[in-house]
């Protein structure tokens, strides 16, 4: 599966790589050489410890070229009246009766905690294109689902600064 995401996506990834391969690299390298000349590499927590981090390191750095090479570059522009990428939501919801607001974002920069959700999220894929007042069916899966009513649209950009996530 290709993850969806804007060339600012891209271009933040980019530059997490960039600093990964320049910075954290040579730390990293750095540190495993000081911990070897510690001496006996069987009882060396420091040496092991070292490698664990510069191998964490240079997986990320693979997982996010991998992500990168593979990614389907969707636009971020929206029409001013339909809901798009980085557009700040408040939908009502009809079962709870209550109104929550989000922002639509890729899915390397959701946090639902800070109010950021996924363009490919039930919600986020639901409410896509559609415009205030509408209401929208989110199905989560076969079985279960809910009404959203679309109470406003802002449209905002990405300032770059939400974060991306790591894993």
């Amino acid at each position: 599966m290709h993850d969806k995401l804007t060339e600012n996506d891209i271009k933040r990834l980019q530059e997490e790589i960039d600093y990964r391969k320049l910075v954290v690299r040579k730390d990293a390298i750095q540190a495993v050489k000081e911990a070897r000349e510690q001496g006996d590499l069987s009882e060396n927590f420091e040496y092991y410890a070292a490698k664990r981090e510069k191998n964490k390191n240079e997986s990320r750095i693979r997982y996010l070229e991998r992500m990168i090479k593979t990614a389907q570059v969707i636009s971020d522009d929206s029409r001013e009246d339909e809901v798009g990428m980085n557009n700040t939501v408040t939908l009502f919801f009809e079962d709870e009766g209550e109104c929550e607001t989000y922002k639509i974002v890729t899915t390397i920069r959701e946090n639902s905690l800070e109010g950021r959700i996924s363009n490919e999220s039930p919600i986020g894929r639901a409410i896509m294109g559609h415009k205030v007042g509408d209401r929208v069916y989110v199905k989560v899966n076969d079985k279960f689902g809910y009404y959203v009513v679309i109470r406003s649209i802002e449209n905002t950009v990405d300032d770059g600064n939400d974060r991306i996530r790591s894993y």
